[in-house]
């Protein structure tokens, strides 16, 4: 593990999923998700939509996905990282400075995503979590983010 600033740990009910942030892809975008993370904003969300082979989505607040935080939606920082296995990206609405606190987690390559989200970050250990989540649109029985820190601060 290098820089703990830029090391997210998020515990899942099935275990800790480490994730590895991109600030010099995605500066606003990982400070966000550090800011959130600090604040305890994502601790008890849920997976509200984990689609089996394309990916699993969280942070929102009210566990719809139509919820954010109550900071301002961030500019889009789309850039060349892939949406592949693990990638970490930020979920939006059809307008592209609309992301806020959802992201997504790629259970696979997705690379028709690729340059119309920003990814800010990847799975370095711990993908089998993801994997283990509860599915569906949304699940039946959520599964939630227990915690979400920055390694740092641990």
């Amino acid at each position: 593990m290098s820089d703990l600033e830029n090391t997210l740990y998020l515990e899942t009910e099935n275990g800790r999923v480490v994730i590895e942030l991109k600030p010099e892809v995605a500066p606003g975008h990982c400070e966000r998700i550090k800011e959130l993370a600090r604040e305890g904003f994502y601790d008890g969300l849920v997976f509200h939509r984990v689609i089996d082979g394309f990916m699993a989505q969280g942070g929102c607040p009210n566990g719809t996905g139509m919820g954010g935080s109550d900071k301002p939606d961030l500019k889009a920082e789309f850039n060349r990282e892939k949406h592949v296995r693990g990638t970490c990206s930020m979920a939006r609405s059809q307008m592209p400075d609309s992301a806020n606190s959802q992201f997504f987690i790629c259970f696979g390559d997705t690379a028709f995503l690729n340059g119309q989200y920003t990814v800010w970050g990847q799975v370095t250990e711990g993908m089998e979590h993801i994997d283990a989540l509860n599915k569906g649109e949304p699940p039946a029985n959520p599964s939630k983010i227990v915690s979400m820190k920055v390694a740092a601060d641990v």
